[in-house]
């Protein structure tokens, strides 16, 4: 008997002690058809080291643990519930640290500017105090 390539039986002889007429059969339970859940763990790592204002990250990492833990144990609603948390821990994280990086380099920016304003109208009193009129 020929088959095709992917309908060859796993063990095509018969096994001793087995009749002509059993049929043994396997029956496989699946899970219903659910999305995976995303617990976020890489963005929770990324901002846990690098973006950890006032420790989002950490907390961030905290939940996408728990939300891995859930998914393992079979809970999809409860890892769904801590992902959606991880999520928004970690925008927020992501959103308040570039903020206060755009904020810190701009003070750093005025005052730099400030500081060369300061030294040129420095240069330009003591170059008058000194007799320099032109």
């Amino acid at each position: 008997m020929e088959y095709r390539a992917d309908q060859v039986p796993m063990n095509p002889g018969v096994y001793p002690y087995q009749g002509q007429q059993q049929v043994q059969s396997t029956v496989i339970t699946m899970a219903p058809n659910v999305p995976p859940v995303r617990d976020h763990l890489p963005w929770s790592i990324f901002n846990f080291f690098y973006m950890n204002f006032c420790c989002l990250g950490f907390v961030a990492l905290v939940f996408s643990v728990k939300s891995r833990d859930r998914k393992v144990v079979g809970d999809a609603e409860g890892a769904r519930h801590y992902a959606s948390t991880a999520r928004a821990l970690n925008i927020a994280a992501t959103v308040l640290s570039i903020l206060v990086l755009v904020i810190l380099i701009v003070i750093i920016f005025v005052s730099l500017s400030m500081v060369t304003q300061i030294i040129k109208e420095n240069e330009e009193q003591i170059s008058h105090s000194f007799g320099g009129h032109n």
